[in-house]
């Protein structure tokens, strides 16, 4: 028997609310220790902190559209193409990320993009000059579209895979284009799983960053 509409919407209400109850909870307690001390209170407003939370949001959000935007096109390709000859390759080289040290990772970029990385004599050698390198936002944005888009492509090759054959075959008999296609039979599943899957990258880059 199929849960009812209302009742999922109610049940997403209720967890909503445990979730925001948890986190109010823990501002609560941290504001309330600060009471007594009203310089430590008045210093969870420095506009220094203050700034330092704008960018941490502000790389959050930017990594995770960098993120999730061409995960959900290279999904969608990799799902429509599953004969590609590197499609097995591709997805075991998404795989290398979520197992891979951060420390690793992180040195395996900065000898590609840094000051004296690969790309920075490549860069020199054309007379392009001194190489920027990738410190700051730039560098920060790299490592978490490093670690999150493979994430987030297999995450939505699994949702597009739950598609049932026969909406493929039925679309594949009124020889339905790509475009239709699209609208009708995958972009639905895509919507469903891309405010979770959005969700999940947010709350990644914004811990990691932290």
């Amino acid at each position: 028997m199929q849960p009812r509409p209302d009742s999922r919407i109610t049940a997403g209400v209720i967890a909503l609310a445990a979730i925001a109850l948890l986190i109010g909870g823990a501002f609560a307690g941290l504001i309330l220790e600060g009471a007594h001390d009203l310089s430590g209170a008045l210093a969870a407003f420095d506009s220094y902190l203050l700034r330092v939370a704008r960018f941490t949001l502000w790389q959050a959000l930017l990594s995770t559209l960098l993120s999730v935007a061409p995960a959900l096109l290279v999904a969608r390709a990799l799902s429509r193409h599953p004969a590609f000859p590197g499609r097995r390759l591709i997805l075991q080289l998404f795989t290398v990320p979520l197992a891979l040290p951060a420390i690793v990772a992180a040195l395996g970029i900065l000898a590609l993009y840094g000051r004296a990385g690969y790309f920075a004599g490549v860069f020199a050698g054309l007379g392009g000059g001194e190489w920027p390198g990738i410190y700051g936002l730039s560098g920060i944005l790299v490592a978490h579209v490093f670690f999150n888009l493979p994430l987030a492509t297999r995450l939505f090759l699994e949702s597009l895979g739950t598609i049932p054959a026969d909406q493929w075959r039925l679309a594949s008999q009124l020889g339905m284009s790509a475009r239709p296609a699209f609208r009708l039979i995958e972009w639905p599943v895509l919507r469903a799983a891309l405010p979770g899957i959005a969700g999940l990258v947010f709350m990644l880059c914004i811990t990691s960053f932290t």
